[in-house]
């Protein structure tokens, strides 16, 4: 679709279809929308009778969304809400359990260059980067309001840099910040310039991930989204960092286990029963091609199971 792709160039595109498998009869759900790039090759691939849910906290994206899959009609059903809610979600809609579910963590692109988002060092903005504009806490308060330890651990703990200290110490110095390009200038300041990748890379990483609960929401969602799938149904997770993919990874390596007791222990008292298999033990990443024709996709893992 012209319209999708202008806007958002799904990653993992082709490779999400082929795990999730959409059938003409199937139920699915999109629970990080965006601007409906995936959630239209779903829609497209379970043609005629398949159905989708999507559902996005951005009202923007939910607006784009809106416009990029009206062809669809009925068939796509998007809804302004978290994925946690997901549970509630389906049971409103009066379906059982669906065939399908994809999330796609973090920041869309069109978030990113979004000036008024503030979600990006490369153009001046507020500091804001909320995905829900509802949402009172914005990276404005966590900058200019934390104590400089909080800070130093918020940006060591969700940005896994390791010079937090000295970057916590700077922009308490520098308060009031107020824009996105001066607490660039205060983390550049304050840290040498790694390779190509920006000095406060993983500070706005870690303030986007706290404003957002990012990291809760995903130990939140993925119980739930087994629980809404059917038998047979499969969970496809795109993951841009290393913390995504940790909780992740590990989540599902537990739930595909039989017992959970301590390997010392001599006898079972879980009661635990595997719940999902793994489709990839490793994860899937972007080709050479689609690296080159969206740097941003460089980091994406794509990691499936399904349901048994």
């Amino acid at each position: 679709m012209e319209t999708v792709s202008a806007w958002h160039q799904p990653v993992l595109y082709q490779e999400i279809i082929h795990a999730l498998r959409p059938n003409t009869q199937g139920r699915y759900i999109d629970g990080t929308l965006g601007a409906g790039g995936h959630a239209a090759g779903i829609l497209q691939a379970s043609s005629p009778g398949g159905k989708l849910l999507g559902l996005d906290v951005d009202p923007l994206a939910l607006k784009l969304a809106k416009q990029n899959l009206s062809e669809f009609g009925d068939r796509a059903m998007l809804i302004r809400a978290s994925y946690t809610s997901v549970s509630d979600q389906v049971a409103r809609l009066g379906w059982d359990q669906v065939d399908g579910m994809l999330l796609d963590l973090g920041a869309s692109s069109m978030q990113f260059d979004d000036r008024n988002r503030g979600f990006s060092f490369q153009s001046e903005a507020k500091l804001d980067m909320r995905f829900d504009p509802s949402n009172p806490l914005s990276a404005y308060n966590l900058v200019n309001d934390l104590p400089e330890g909080e800070l130093a651990d918020l940006i060591f703990n969700l940005g896994e840099e390791p010079a937090a200290r000295r970057i916590a110490r700077a922009i308490v110095a520098a308060r009031p910040v107020t824009t996105t390009t001066q607490l660039a200038q205060v983390i550049s300041a304050a840290v040498h310039t790694r390779g190509h990748i920006h000095p406060a890379t993983r500070t706005f990483q870690a303030l986007r991930v706290t404003v957002n609960d990012e990291l809760e929401s995903i130990k939140q969602v993925l119980p739930t989204a087994i629980k809404v799938l059917k038998t047979g149904g499969r969970l496809a997770v795109i993951s841009f960092h290393s913390l995504e993919d940790r909780l992740v990874k590990v989540y599902f390596r537990l739930e595909e286990r039989e017992c959970i007791c301590p390997p010392r222990q001599p006898i079972c008292t879980c009661d635990h029963k595997a719940s999902l298999r793994e489709i990839n033990r490793k994860p899937i990443t972007p080709s050479i091609e689609e690296v080159t024709s969206n740097p941003r996709s460089r980091s994406a893992k794509l990691r499936v199971v399904e349901k048994i």
